[in-house]
């Protein structure tokens, strides 16, 4: 493999949001972080084998396929300047602490060069990410952290607060102020789950006339929102809308609020941009989604363990946000 300085790297990743940008836009932050990166730039060491990276979701879910793309086009973006980066995604099939960190385990015995994880449980996984940095291993966490632990970086957006917050208004103002409402909580152990669901709540305890008649955990799993929602609407007569607290959950409410005819009549606002979220808003069946940009979450998470490698000081955080999408937009 061609030598190259890390100076090029720190470069690309100054320059990276102009000239390899996803289209979604970045954050001012992002910029600063950016510059600063590029403040810091020296010669050193250059990196001479082909660079592995794991990357640990939560479970199999279509959410991070977008992860995946914006990892792949940084491992492009690197091959162009001859670093060659290996990524491979290995998530447990179900959101299982189990098996998430028997996942965490096996994949740090094989000593890569980075693994980048989603925690599913912070309390529990924060040892076994500080034994894999004591070990050797260069582990960061994206999407969910784990803030506890001491992992170098985490790239992500943790504002979930006040993304339930933001929907539990924007649920409210569609509804008229008032009527029943459930929410789908996704899993408990959770924590940007567990933030969303308290930050909805806080937003419709300030609507006298809401009532929140149903909270059930669907797992993130798209058939069992389906099934709390068919089961939430047969308890429910009068219920007018739904908040679900991840990818899954709004598209698993819609499915069961179009079967049942109640397109229009209960309101669901929900997380993140699936393809069929999406097509679920043009249809007028979800009426908002918080999307982050998990694309960059990717993208900046190969870079930034690149820099590791190369010994190039990171921050400590990389937020890279979220907006609402409603039909409108689309």
């Amino acid at each position: 493999m061609k030598k190259v300085l890390t100076v090029l790297l720190v470069l690309l990743l100054a320059c990276s949001s102009v000239l390899f940008a996803n289209p979604q836009a970045e954050t001012k932050e992002d910029e600063k972080k950016s510059e600063s990166l590029s403040g810091q730039a020296a010669l050193i060491q250059p990196v001479d084998d082909v660079l592995e990276y794991v990357f640990i979701p939560k479970v199999v879910h279509p959410w991070y396929d977008v992860v995946q793309d914006g990892a792949l086009a940084a491992a492009e973006n690197l091959a162009q300047m001859g670093v060659n980066v290996k990524i491979k995604f290995d998530p447990p099939t179900e959101a299982d602490l189990t098996k998430h960190m028997e996942k965490i385990e096996s994949n740090v015995s094989r000593r890569p060069d980075g693994i980048a994880i989603a925690a599913l449980d912070p309390a529990s996984e924060a040892q076994l990410i500080d034994d894999a940095i004591k070990a050797g291993v260069n582990v960061i966490t994206f999407d969910t952290d784990a803030p506890d632990s001491s992992r170098p970086l985490y790239v992500g957006h943790n504002k979930d607060f006040e993304d339930g917050y933001r929907l539990g208004h924007f649920l409210a103002d569609t509804i008229g102020e008032k009527g029943e409402v459930g929410i789908l909580s996704g899993s408990l152990s959770a924590p940007n789950h567990v933030g969303r669901v308290k930050g909805f709540k806080a937003a419709i305890s300030e609507y006298p006339n809401i009532d929140l008649v149903f909270e059930r955990a669907d797992n993130d799993n798209m058939q069992k929102a389906v099934e709390l929602t068919e089961n939430a609407l047969q308890a429910h007569s009068k219920l007018v809308g739904i908040f679900g607290c991840n990818a899954s959950a709004p598209i698993g409410a819609a499915r069961a609020i179009k079967l049942a005819g109640k397109a229009g009549k209960v309101h669901i606002v929900g997380m993140d941009d699936l393809d069929e979220t999406l097509q679920l808003i043009e249809e007028g069946v979800i009426d908002a989604t918080a999307a982050q940009r998990q694309w960059e979450q990717g993208y900046w998470s190969v870079m930034y363990l690149t820099a590791i490698n190369m010994n190039h000081t990171i921050p400590a955080e990389h937020q890279t946000g979220s907006r609402i999408i409603t039909k409108a937009d689309l």
